[in-house]
């Protein structure tokens, strides 16, 4: 029988991308399986590297496989510094219902799988008549995380906003073995408005038919733990990661500086040399950017260091390249260090760490970059910035052991338009703990990522998890 999906994403690569990897995954595993992506176009005011290759799936559309870009909506005043992503993103709505009954045949629309920010369309597939799941581009503790919050909130009346000012307080969730500091907690939660939106959002969820989670359950027992057992209120748990793009295309523009760099890397001792990046959102202000600077001239290790220019304080915007590095950085800084290292802009990130001289990852912990180093064995240094990635910060560190820590516990502005000043000594120190070449946390990153191979050939976790969701989308509509 032959079945129809529709996809819809949340706007930004870092949902896009993985939700993209997991269709293309589906239809490999079952023939009779269709899907159509319905891709909401990237709100004003947030990176704009998803054009090009929103562009890109446009053109790449397939038999079994097809992308459509949604008209633009009204954007929100771009001189708002929160500007409400969920209100754009339930604004397309009446177009989902249109273009859905357009491209569609009713008789086999199995059902919409929905990002984790895009609940509202799961009235989308009510009224349609349809089953709805939902993929979580973020990992099983965070969204153990979520559920507590929200029967905290239900169950207890216990608000967690009301513990912004705690510097001590720590919280059981039950998808971590220790207790999680409410100074990892995403700043986002201390706002009360945010955190109510959160909430609701995470009300939805029982009301899917399943929840796709982009990780592996090797990785993460605990949440395994909680998941299977009896103790929420959850539709089923797909795990189905690690779900990677690795085949990246860098953009045109830059392809001299970026080929010189990976040459650069070919020519690198194994496992000498430090990479930073810090996701399509990550920059710094010039203060910040001569600290890095000072920590890595210190340490002496060879590096590959992504920098780019934050928006000025109050504002919110994509990053901006830095043209006048000589002015910013330590006075002959970039002479000093002309042999053994290499300043880029936008990176590719993934060729880099696929690369064997690369040893030790410094990075913002986004989940996408996080599987990726484990994917490739380099052990990352957690370098928070916003959203959860305080959270991603404590797991890989606190629970797992799979990382070492330069900061996590610190308070963050609003997609961190404001943050604390990492100091050089800081940074220095976690870089020289990350590059120690036979510890314990390289050993385990280097087990761990033998077993996220393992975790998607046929028979692995995340195959089967995969299997079993196609199994259960064909029991829902019959």
């Amino acid at each position: 029988m032959k079945m129809e999906l529709i996809f819809i994403p949340s706007p930004g690569e870092g949902h896009i991308r993985p939700l993209v990897e997991v269709a293309k995954l589906l239809v490999d595993r079952d023939d009779h399986l269709s899907i159509t992506i319905l891709i909401i176009p990237q709100m004003l005011g947030f990176s704009s590297g998803s054009a090009s290759y929103i562009s890109s799936l446009s053109s790449a559309s397939e038999d079994r496989l097809r992308y459509h870009v949604l008209s633009v909506a009204d954007q929100p005043n771009s001189d708002d510094s929160k500007p409400n992503f969920l209100a754009y993103i339930d604004s397309f709505a009446p177009e989902v219902i249109a273009t859905t009954k357009k491209l569609i045949d009713p008789a086999q629309l199995a059902g919409f799988v929905v990002d984790m920010f895009c609940t509202s369309m799961i009235d989308v597939a009510n009224e349609l008549g349809v089953p709805s799941y939902m993929f979580f581009t973020s990992n099983a503790t965070f969204l153990g995380l979520q559920i507590h919050i929200q029967y905290l909130n239900d169950v207890k009346n216990f608000d967690v906003s009301d513990l912004k000012d705690s510097d001590t307080t720590e919280l059981e969730i039950p998808t971590l073995t220790r207790p999680l500091p409410v100074k990892c907690f995403p700043s986002v939660m201390f706002n009360k408005e945010w955190l109510h939106k959160i909430i609701s959002q995470t009300r939805r969820f029982k009301d899917t038919k399943g929840i796709l989670v982009n990780t592996f359950a090797e990785l993460e027992p605990q949440a395994m733990k909680f998941f299977s057992g009896g103790d929420h209120s959850l539709p089923p748990v797909y795990t189905v990661g690690p779900v990677m793009n690795l085949k990246i295309n860098s953009p045109t523009s830059a392809d001299d500086k970026q080929s010189e760099i990976l040459q650069w890397l070919d020519e690198q001792p194994c496992k000498s040399v430090v990479f930073l990046c810090f996701g399509s959102m990550g920059s710094f202000r010039e203060d910040q950017a001569r600290e890095i600077a000072i920590a890595l001239e210190r340490s002496g290790y060879r590096f590959v260091w992504s920098l780019r220019r934050a928006q000025p304080p109050g504002t919110m915007g994509p990053p901006e390249e830095f043209t006048n590095l000589e002015e910013i950085l330590p006075e002959g800084f970039l002479e000093r260090t002309a042999e053994i290292g290499k300043i880029i802009g936008w990176a590719p990130q993934s060729a880099i760490l696929a690369k064997p001289a690369v040893g030790g990852f410094v990075s913002h912990c986004g989940w996408n970059s996080t599987l990726e180093s484990l994917w490739f064995g380099i052990p990352i240094a957690t370098w928070p910035l916003y959203a959860e990635q305080q959270v991603n910060a404590f797991e890989m560190v606190d629970e797992l052991g799979l990382a070492v820590e330069i900061r996590n516990s610190f308070r963050l502005g609003f997609m961190a338009v404001e943050s604390e000043l990492m100091t050089a000594e800081e940074i220095e120190s976690g870089i020289n703990c990350l590059m120690e070449q036979d510890s314990d946390v390289r050993n385990r990153v280097k087990e761990i990522s033998e077993k996220s191979h393992v975790a998607l050939t046929d028979g692995g976790s995340s195959h089967v998890a995969l299997l079993k969701f196609i199994q259960d989308v064909t029991k829902n509509i019959s």
